[in-house]
């Protein structure tokens, strides 16, 4: 008798493959909806980015955060002053990093960007039941974690040959 092969495995793509590609279907939905605001995808990210870290974040986490290097993070940020929307301060604690906060009118649109993200979330979880995407939530920290795992075990590796 012969193994059936798991739908997951039988995608054009592998898993993973998909989910970076959906990944960025759903990114370009949100940079669209977000247009009008004066927001390409790399503001919007930026601004949520230092929403969910908090105000006061520091220019490195929040490269960190991002995944990016921090000339294009710094491009970002000048945009985003040049909109009146962040404001960056030396921090008194280390006087080579910058904290970075909102400003009202940054407070505003970051409102509107949430609903607007909250409007799209809406659109793309339609037909998804809650435990559906509970599921997939679990599954998608699971699988961060066993990647993450797998990074950290890898450098220790490197660093004890």
């Amino acid at each position: 008798m012969t193994k059936q092969v798991p739908y997951y495995e039988s995608l054009n793509l592998t898993l993973c493959g998909n989910m970076g590609r959906v990944h960025r279907l759903c990114r370009d939905v949100v940079t669209i909806a977000v247009e009008p605001l004066g927001l390409t995808q790399s503001r919007w990210t930026a601004l949520i980015h230092i929403h969910m870290l908090k105000e006061g974040v520091t220019q490195h986490q929040l490269a960190q955060s991002l995944g990016i290097e921090m000339p294009s993070l710094t491009r970002t940020l000048k945009q985003l002053e040049a909109q009146l929307l962040i404001t960056r301060c030396v921090d008194e604690h280390d006087k080579r990093s910058k904290n970075i906060y909102f400003t009202a009118q940054g407070r505003k649109i970051l409102h509107t960007l949430k609903e607007k993200i909250a409007e799209v979330k809406s659109q793309l979880y339609q037909g998804f039941t809650d435990t559906q995407l509970d599921e997939m939530a679990q599954g998608l920290i699971k699988m961060e974690n066993n990647a993450q795992s797998f990074i950290e075990n890898n450098l220790v590796n490197k660093v004890s040959k």
